[in-house]
């Protein structure tokens, strides 16, 4: 598979999402979500500990799965048949979930210091934050993706989002 999206192809590119990115992180998030909880115990009191992260990345997993399965099942099918009366409805309920995603990596980044690993960090840590740096960027350009690419071409004209 290519690692260029078909973005005017709305069909495809829905395939190229969940191909792309809906897999990648569904492999992704519960091993940073195990690599998360042996750092946070192992390094448990150290200063720069990313205590709670596991505790975000496990909830990610849960509500991204919901969100991936809503696209899978009904926006991206929906997509594929061309569109039709009310499916602006769950687009804007997928721009809500995106929100959401913003604000646990806005947290993710916090937590970990913008990703910057303590002197002497371990290799599971430098893995943790490396694979976080991945994960971050697989799921801002998927947003991206449906945000600003495949999204606008089903909401009526004129539609604001911010």
């Amino acid at each position: 598979m290519t690692d260029v999206a078909p973005i005017h192809d709305a069909a495809e590119l829905t395939r190229y999402i969940e191909t792309r990115y809906h897999a990648r992180h569904r492999d992704q998030l519960p091993l940073l979500a195990e690599m998360s909880e042996k750092v946070e115990n192992v390094h448990s009191g150290a200063e720069s500990v990313p205590e709670g992260l596991s505790q975000i990345l496990r909830r990610m997993i849960g509500e991204m799965e919901v969100h991936m399965k809503k696209e899978e099942l009904i926006l991206f099918p929906a997509i594929r048949r061309g569109g039709g009366p009310g499916i602006e409805n769950p687009i804007s309920v997928m721009r809500a979930d995106h929100d959401d995603h913003v604000a646990e990596v806005a947290e993710i980044r916090r937590l970990t210091a913008e990703l910057t690993l303590p002197q002497g960090a371990c290799g599971t840590w430098t893995a943790l934050y490396g694979g976080l740096d991945e994960f971050i960027t697989d799921l801002e350009e998927h947003m991206r993706l449906e945000n600003e690419v495949l999204f606008p071409q089903f909401e009526p004209e004129g539609l604001t989002h911010g």
